[in-house]
């Protein structure tokens, strides 16, 4: 249980991340015990993330100042060592997107890009037709496709869906369950992009701390669907979290 462990860890997780979403995934990471913490100005980040265990770079809501934040912290990230993630949500979505993502990743070295497959194409340069920052719809094989962009980036790769692949570009991993709500909720993917930062910070295989950390996401969507409405789902997402990084579910 990854989630146990990033809990007896307590990481301080930096999170360069959209607006959309930033309550959401700081209520998440505390939850799991982790300590949270949201910068982007470009003067505070290298100093913040010079202090962090981990780096998330979530490109939901772009504009000039946080991209440049996102490049200096994840250089400063680089030159100490400390693990980055990149969430590139929506990035075939324009192609100021579409740049930054492919700048992001010629610049930074990233331990692990966490997608949807609509994501993953675009990074790969596949016809996707993507549906704003949703995964749209197309044809590729994910697991070849994931597989060949961590080896190029030399970096692992998660992907999201109704089942997840996780990949060093070795080893292929899959993950199955969870539940369809997570996709009508603003705010699940970038928060399991936080998580997935912390696992980072764990001992042992990291390939497998990230599946774990799949897993436990996905039963923590099967646990929170156990709720009438959606707007509950949300909630209790938080409260699922909080109880499986305690070995409570």
């Amino acid at each position: 249980m990854s989630l146990y462990k990033i809990r007896q860890k307590n990481p301080l997780i930096h999170c360069i991340t959209n607006t959309v979403v930033t309550n959401f995934t700081a209520n998440g990471l505390l939850a799991i015990g982790a300590s949270p913490v949201m910068s982007d100005e470009p003067l505070d980040v290298e100093d913040m993330t010079s202090i962090s265990d981990a780096l998330l770079i979530n490109i939901g809501t772009l504009n000039k100042n946080s991209v440049e934040a996102m490049f200096l912290a994840g250089k400063k990230a680089n030159e100490l060592n400390i693990p980055v993630v990149l969430d590139p949500v929506g990035a075939g979505a324009t192609k100021y997107r579409k740049e930054v993502s492919e700048n992001l990743l010629r610049e930074i070295k990233f331990d692990l890009i966490r997608c949807n497959a609509g994501e993953l194409a675009a990074i790969a340069g596949i016809d996707w037709q993507a549906k704003g920052v949703d995964s749209g719809e197309g044809e590729m094989d994910i697991v070849l496709v994931a597989k060949d962009t961590a080896k190029k980036f030399g970096t692992m790769v998660a992907v999201s869906g109704k089942e997840d692949v996780v990949t060093d570009g070795e080893w292929i991993l899959f993950v199955r369950g969870g539940h369809e709500w997570m996709t009508q909720v603003t705010g699940t993917g970038c928060l399991l992009s936080a998580i997935c930062a912390g696992a980072l910070c764990l001992e042992g295989d990291r390939l497998e701390n990230i599946r774990n950390v799949l897993a436990d996401y996905k039963k923590v969507a099967e646990f929170a669907s156990k709720e009438k409405y959606l707007g509950s789902f949300q909630v209790e997402i938080i409260n699922g979290l909080h109880q499986i990084s305690r070995g409570e579910l």
